[in-house]
């Protein structure tokens, strides 16, 4: 189900308590927002979605590379 939320004139917008609880959000979390098409994307950082990129790069490079291009990407933005 989606949850509505308003934009303020920063920029900001507040997440769910609902949400943050379910997803592990807490204060200090680290949030990936990434554009598809014309959405947005939130992913948080959370230990539990680190666990998960376990073994993803396995074959195509490293670790170290694929950071690299994560953060010349967010720079582009």
């Amino acid at each position: 189900m989606a949850e509505m939320v308003t934009v303020t004139s920063k920029g900001q917008l507040v997440i769910p308590s609902k949400l943050r609880k379910k997803l592990g959000i807490r204060k200090g979390t680290k949030v990936s927002v990434r554009e598809e098409g014309n959405h947005l994307i939130l992913q948080p950082i959370t230990p539990e979605y680190i666990h998960s990129l376990r073994g993803i790069l396995k074959g195509d490079g490293s670790a170290m590379k694929f950071l690299l291009e994560e953060r010349k990407r967010d720079r582009e933005l």
